[in-house]
């Protein structure tokens, strides 16, 4: 059976967040609408993260309202029971169940929203919600506080001021609580088995698109019913190509396999990558470039501790990176120069990790007052060195055409951190042995 968070949980997250908000505020978060794929048929539903952040509700379009000087603080509006409708579309919670199932104050169906926003918006001092953002509706909140003005011979007042809803929230978004690390954790494993099963399933003559197909009917199977973002299956030069999804080239007898993928399991994201040999052997220059990455890996973890940064990581990382770059040749001059002129960043091209959960790439600030955030217990990110060397790079041909990249997700804990996806290999011989084991 698939674990779910209690409803304490978000009610306790709704009541940190208007602990947070200035006196006199309503905050209001809207849940995703369907999208759709073509003509008359939708993309499989997925939930904003931020609505299913504080109320674990998975319905389309419902709204939730935060108002802290208001008798009922926790509203929500929702669709209504229809049996009309849930007969081709499935049940609905429905208004009646809302407040027991979801431990919100009030619901309202959905019918109601726009003669009663205006009440709950006259006299408050603010309001706050997330701007920029798909899915919010900041188009009706000028009509709601349109609708308030209109009334101010009535004795009406709109708010005065229209704030972003999104650093109160995403900050708190970015350590995760005791349940959140046991999702993370359990999307982790099943990330973990799927990639042992894809990893042995990768053969010369087989496609990337199948390989995918490996790791989604795994993740699946164990209760991540979908892809956390799009998989990434890049065999030989196409692992140069940093976000490649085509996944549509045939597998061949000496190239390396980029797998970039992960499971989301209960809303929650797992985010790996590991890159292997077709064949099961890696050349010498593929071994050489391939170790020099995992060293920068190894060198970026052991940095991240409470008080550490991700930029502390990422210099730990560039500096072990600038070093193999330049014994192998690959950047020719002096080392030292090399790393001071940031010369490996032509090939080392993207950020060394970001922040992990409902969202792959998560919410949360990077820096802080002109500072880099200190990471802290709770706290998970990703660790992703990589080397990229097109076919047109001006270096020896033995290293051209080569995208590696390791990726592993890090829980940071009291103590230090934990690596959510040690468990599958990344070292040259347990790559090595594991892709033996499968031939076998």
């Amino acid at each position: 059976m698939l674990e779910q968070l209690p409803i304490e949980e978000f009610q306790q997250r709704r009541a940190a967040l208007l602990r947070q908000l200035p006196k006199g505020s309503v905050a209001i978060v809207a849940a995703a609408s369907e999208k759709t794929r073509s003509n008359d048929t939708e993309y499989p539903f997925r939930q904003n993260s931020d609505f299913f952040y504080l109320t674990g509700f998975n319905e389309p379009d419902a709204l939730l309202l935060l108002a802290n000087d208001a008798e009922q603080p926790v509203q929500l509006f929702c669709h209504d029971k229809d049996p009309q409708v849930e007969v081709w579309h499935g049940l609905r919670l429905g208004v009646e169940n809302a407040v027991e199932q979801l431990g919100v104050d009030v619901a309202y169906s959905l019918d109601d929203i726009d003669s009663h926003l205006p009440e709950l918006l006259n006299g408050s001092e603010r309001v706050l919600i997330l701007r920029g953002e798909e899915d919010q509706p900041e188009l009706q909140l000028s009509y709601w506080l349109h609708s308030v003005r209109e009334k101010a011979r009535q004795g009406y007042q709109a708010p005065p001021i229209v704030e972003d809803l999104a650093p109160y929230l995403h900050n708190m978004r970015r350590s995760k609580s005791a349940g959140e690390q046991r999702m993370m954790r359990r999307a982790a494993d099943i990330s973990v088995a799927a990639f042992k099963r894809a990893m042995q399933f990768a053969k010369p003559g087989r496609y990337e698109f199948q390989v995918a197909a490996e790791l989604h009917h795994a993740f699946a199977m164990e209760g991540a019913h979908q892809p956390a973002y799009g998989t990434i299956c890049a065999g030989g030069a196409n692992a140069c190509v940093l976000h490649y999804t085509d996944n549509k080239d045939r597998l061949q007898d000496g190239d390396l396999l980029l797998i970039d993928a992960g499971g989301e399991y209960q809303g929650y994201a797992a985010d790996i990558t590991r890159t292997f040999p077709v064949n099961g052997r890696f050349t010498e220059p593929q071994r050489q470039l391939y170790q020099w990455v995992l060293d920068a890996q190894l060198a970026a973890i052991e940095v991240l501790r409470p008080g550490a940064t991700l930029q502390q990581a990422t210099d730990a990382a560039a500096k072990v990176l600038n070093r193999g770059l330049t014994q192998l040749g690959i950047l020719d001059g002096d080392e030292q120069q090399n790393y001071e002129q940031k010369r490996w960043r032509k090939y080392f091209i993207h950020g060394l990790g970001h922040w992990l959960g409902l969202d792959v790439h998560d919410r949360g600030d990077y820096r802080n007052n002109g500072s880099n955030v200190k990471l802290a217990a709770g706290m998970v990110l990703t660790v992703e060195p990589g080397l990229y060397i097109p076919a047109d790079a001006e270096v020896e041909e033995q290293w051209r055409d080569i995208g590696i990249r390791i990726e592993d997700d890090i829980l940071i804990t009291a103590n230090g951190h934990e690596n959510l996806t040690a468990a599958l290999p990344k070292t040259v011989e347990d790559i090595e042995a594991w892709l033996a084991q499968g031939q076998n």
